[in-house]
């Protein structure tokens, strides 16, 4: 079993009542629990953590290294802002699938640049809930390639 990080960023604490129209209905906790279950049933140990401070992402990027296999990363607004996560991500060298409740490239063109792509191995966007399932597999895929796929 693999361990990895479900991390999650500015405001995604108030999903379920924040803009229902376009990130649904479905709470934190719900994901949170929707990724234990999943992972465990594809052979991945899922830690999660939330945090409206770039510097508490940046500081569990960090720690990851050496200790988590992947990160299902969604880093909300700081996904079209922060250098500081994009240099987080580079530096400890863990790979990281971004995930988005809703197709940013679909809404305000300031959503459509992310700093979080190029340091990714992929980016899961527009599904819902349902895009941290499929993140969470995408990690499995790659580290069962070794890393390479």
């Amino acid at each position: 079993m693999h361990n990895v990080l479900v991390l999650n960023g500015p405001n995604l604490n108030l999903l379920g009542t924040r803009q229902p129209e376009v990130y649904g209905h479905t709470t934190l906790k719900m994901i949170e629990d929707l990724c234990v279950s999943h992972g465990n049933s594809i052979g991945l140990t899922v830690s999660h953590m939330q945090s409206n401070h770039e510097g508490a992402l940046i500081d569990a990027i960090h720690a990851a290294r050496g200790v988590q296999a992947g990160i299902v990363l969604n880093a909300g607004a700081f996904t079209h802002t922060s250098v500081a996560l994009m240099d987080a991500i580079s530096s400890a060298e863990v790979p990281v699938v971004e995930v988005h409740l809703s197709n940013i490239h679909a809404r305000e063109a300031f959503r459509h640049k992310s700093y979080i792509a190029p340091v990714a191995i992929g980016q899961i966007c527009g599904f819902g809930a349902k895009g941290y399932v499929l993140a969470l597999d995408a990690l499995a895929a790659h580290l069962s390639d070794g890393g390479s796929g």
